[in-house]
């Protein structure tokens, strides 16, 4: 390998070429894999699609930014040491310092080569890409898991006048027609955007999903900055949050993050405030026909539902930490929730309130269509130990819940990716 990135205006093919290992994605997950894997000494080769390193993120909309403070940039060989560790990086500054990220480590990243298939051969696999073939003695997958856009099958009865957006097409509201816009889905993505859109003067509807409130800041440090510390230290005070094999059921794997927002300096995202200042709340929802959608008539239980899941599952495990581990941090002074208590009809007649665009907020799935090795569970998720998938030679890391929730973050990759390159370099040896 040359060591640099590999200009795709100069990169020879790759028809007929042995190399040791392939990572498959140049984001956050196939760079820090590559990381590691020159630290071992280990010759590989990232093949990435698209034009630039960086992965999904390039995907988002204009206003999007971090939900995790610039201190949770921890990938391996150049965590974050710049002035703002406290803000939210945008889209356009989180590429770019893939980017750099990539060049200082020397990731040897072919740009522009779509893997069309990955197969098992006698001495490892064959890897088939838009530039070419080579054969590889190990494969990890790094593509992550926002491969492809989740839609309700509802959304196939929506009349065709209606624009109808998945957030990963959606750029900003002057592109909307004009009218009231629904949102559905209130993760973090269906949060902000609806956000942005009632700033933007629209009327927007917004259809309530299960994922939890959390705020921004609590007791003296922006949340994120607890639930690092509880992932990194919280096992050595007896306190953690869940890893993967003490989940629910692996369906929870897929389950959203907490909602709040690194917008504007970050800050809290409250549904009831949201009715309050004339965003229009929704159930579920359910079912759509002759323009009319239906959405779940329980409103009140789900907000509260939503408001209850930090002091649930997430406030005890933080208080915990902190008292395990001694910290001297402020007692709990956040305000009161507001109890505004909307009116929410299930039932919402897109011409009569005027709506004539659809913001589908309903996640991404997984999808490995090119991996042409059986090792795919129900859920369409590689059947592993950590990242060490059930195939001799086959790896994944940076898909959600791999080990913990962060494995899917900038925070959490590079431990994952460092314990896969230490098995597959254990197996060389």
């Amino acid at each position: 390998m040359d060591g640099h990135v590999v200009d795709s205006a100069r990169s020879a093919r790759t028809e007929g070429v042995d190399v040791d290992t392939v990572v498959v994605g140049a984001g956050q997950a196939g760079l820090a894999t590559s990381y590691w894997l020159t630290q071992a000494g280990i010759e590989h080769r990232v093949f990435e699609r698209r034009g630039t390193p960086g992965g999904a993120w390039q995907d988002r909309w204009d206003s999007f930014c971090l939900n995790t403070p610039n201190f949770g940039i921890t990938v391996p060989g150049m965590p974050y040491d710049g002035p703002e560790p406290e803000a939210f990086m945008p889209k356009d500054d989180v590429v770019a310092y893939l980017g750099r990220y990539a060049e200082t480590i020397g990731a040897p990243v072919q740009m522009d080569t779509d893997v069309t298939r990955v197969g098992a051969n006698a001495g490892g696999f064959v890897v088939e890409t838009s530039r070419g073939n080579c054969r590889a003695r190990n494969v990890v997958l790094a593509a992550g898991g926002y491969a492809k856009p989740k839609l309700p099958a509802a959304a196939a009865q929506i009349p065709a006048h209606i624009l109808q957006l998945h957030t990963d097409a959606y750029r900003n509201p002057e592109l909307l027609p004009e009218g009231a816009v629904l949102v559905v889905g209130t993760g973090q993505s269906g949060g902000q955007i609806a956000e942005e859109l009632h700033e933007a003067g629209r009327e927007v509807h917004l259809a309530i999903s299960s994922c939890p409130e959390a705020p921004r800041r609590y007791r003296g440090q922006d949340v994120f900055h607890w639930l690092m510390q509880v992932g990194i230290h919280g096992e050595a005070y007896g306190t953690s949050f869940p890893r993967v094999d003490q989940l629910p059921s692996p369906a929870a794997r897929f389950g959203c993050n907490p909602l709040l927002t690194g917008h504007d300096g970050g800050h809290d995202i409250c549904l009831r405030t949201f009715a309050r200042n004339g965003v229009r709340l929704h159930g579920h929802f359910e079912e759509a026909g002759d323009g009319v959608l239906l959405f779940s008539d329980d409103i009140e239980d789900r907000l509260t539902a939503v408001e209850a899941g930090f002091g649930q599952r997430i406030q005890p495990v933080i208080d915990a930490y902190i008292a395990a581990a001694g910290i001297d941090a402020p007692a709990d002074d956040r305000p009161p929730h507001d109890r505004f208590a909307p009116v929410a009809d299930p039932r919402l007649d897109l011409e009569a309130a005027g709506v004539t665009s659809i913001i589908w907020a309903t996640g991404f799935r997984l999808d490995f269509g090119w991996l042409d090795v059986p090792v795919l569970d129900a859920w369409g998720y590689p059947r592993h130990d950590r990242g060490v998938v059930e195939h001799p030679g086959l790896y994944a890391v940076g898909l959600p819940w791999l080990s913990t929730q962060a494995s899917a973050l900038l925070s959490g990759v590079g431990r994952d990716a460092a314990h896969v390159v230490e098995h597959l370099a254990r197996t060389a040896r």
